[in-house]
């Protein structure tokens, strides 16, 4: 699959219960106001959806918001979370999505 569209109907449905259950895992791990959904289908050499869901932190700037989420990309390795952090929170958030 290579756009939304192209789902069939139960695949659709299935989708959004899983982009629903990763928000509410989100939410309730990072205590965020809510999440963006984005899919993008269309970088060259990966035919597939592929989706974010984000989550939407209160301290994030006025530029931060909607499409400038994606301005916190790219930031220097002394900004990132360190990996084992971000390992520490995915084990986090996968237990919360199975527990949804």
């Amino acid at each position: 699959m290579t756009a939304l569209h192209e789902l069939a109907p139960e695949d659709a449905s299935q989708l959004g219960r899983v982009l629903h259950r990763a928000s509410r895992a989100l939410c309730e791990v990072f205590e965020c106001d809510k999440t963006y959904v984005v899919l993008f289908a269309e970088w060259e050499g990966f035919a597939h959806l592929h989706v974010h869901v984000i989550p939407r932190m209160a301290w994030f700037a006025r530029a931060q918001r909607g499409p400038g989420v994606f301005s916190l990309l790219g930031v220097g390795s002394s900004e990132e979370v360190p990996e084992d952090e971000r390992d520490r929170l995915a084990l986090i958030i996968r237990d919360a999505i199975r527990a949804t």
